[in-house]
């Protein structure tokens, strides 16, 4: 009897393991003096096929799909504020801007939604004259099906 609740016990982990989707939502916030930039938090509903624009190159297949196939059109965009202003950096705008994210997250726990993963990058300003920079942040959500 023991043996046999294992092994239901395992059946229900692997349906449960296949039956997972993911859901990405990023925040791109503008590093660039001034307050010139545009920041926002982006996320889709939209799913793709990738294999409609993947080729194996080891076998010398050339990838005929068109760049402007891969855009998705649908999505949720939501402003949010600039790290910086003319007087420099403005700790409250970082404050809205987590407050807007906690809220965004908030709603997608409510939908089902668990953070799973969180990745982050910068490319900041490289110098005199550059004046160019931004902070992404890509919130990787999961749910069962």
């Amino acid at each position: 009897m023991k043996k046999l609740l294992i092994v239901i016990g395992f059946i229900a982990q692997l349906n449960f393991s296949q039956n997972i989707e993911y859901k990405i939502l990023t925040t791109v916030e503008s590093i660039i003096p001034n307050g010139l930039g545009r920041s926002r938090m982006i996320t889709t509903d939209v799913s793709q096929d990738t294999s409609t624009f993947t080729s194996d190159r080891g076998k010398d297949e050339k990838n005929k799909s068109k760049r402007k196939d891969v855009r998705v059109k649908d999505f949720e965009e939501t402003k949010l504020l600039n790290f910086f202003n003319i007087g420099g950096i403005r700790f409250e705008n970082i404050v809205a801007n987590d407050v807007m994210v906690s809220s965004k997250m908030n709603e997608m726990a409510e939908e089902g939604w668990e953070l799973a993963f969180v990745t982050s990058g910068v490319e900041s300003d490289a110098g005199e004259g550059d004046g160019k920079g931004l902070f992404i942040s890509r919130y990787i959500f999961k749910r069962i099906k």
